[in-house]
């Protein structure tokens, strides 16, 4: 017997989540955000079970996939790539777009908890007048810009070096290799 759902899928259900968020991120979050804002049934087992069409892993410089954070697949190298600085800059930048979204909204007590849980991640955030406002400011902050500074050439060797891998490497990574005894 087959079972028909109105449900979107797990792909369609991700990439909603995904596309709000706007950079790679960890399957808890992406959940967190498709169940406050989205109706669904969504899970983190059913994103890091199995390949999810339309989904892919973030990588890290090396070129490695990052586990536990999720990415769409049509996103470019530059955006699915995470460096220490870039991760927090995209987790600010998610966390403005979350709670804009939420307000526009005028979401229900699930997305009010999202937006609050997300707030003890921003500087000033649990007491801000306006979650968005302040993860703004963080945003800006100049110890943030000079890091992205500083990961910009170690982000562009990491990007020239992806576009010489195969398709499947650039969404999966490249295999890690087990650290080899030297010599003698």
């Amino acid at each position: 017997m087959k079972h028909l759902s109105t449900l979107p899928t797990t792909a369609e259900q991700a990439r909603r989540a995904l596309l709000l968020l706007g950079a790679p991120a960890g399957a808890r979050l992406v959940v967190d955000v498709h169940a406050a804002l989205f109706d669904g049934d969504l899970t983190p087992a059913s994103l890091t079970r199995a390949r999810v069409p339309g989904l892919c892993a973030a990588l890290g410089p090396d070129l490695v996939a990052l586990p536990g954070l999720v990415a769409l697949a049509q996103w470019p190298i530059e955006q699915r790539l995470v460096t220490p600085g870039r991760r927090r800059a995209d987790e600010l930048a998610m966390i403005i777009r979350v709670a804009e979204f939420a307000a526009m909204r005028r979401s229900g007590r699930a997305a009010a908890q999202l937006v609050r849980s997300l707030a003890e991640r921003v500087p000033d955030g649990v007491e801000a007048v306006d979650l968005a406002d302040a993860a703004r400011a963080a945003l800006a902050a100049p110890a943030l810009a000079e890091l992205l500074a500083a990961e910009s050439v170690i982000r562009e060797d990491a990007v020239a070096r992806a576009s010489r891998l195969a398709d499947r490497q650039q969404l999966f990574g490249v295999a890690d290799l087990p650290h080899q005894r030297g010599a003698g």
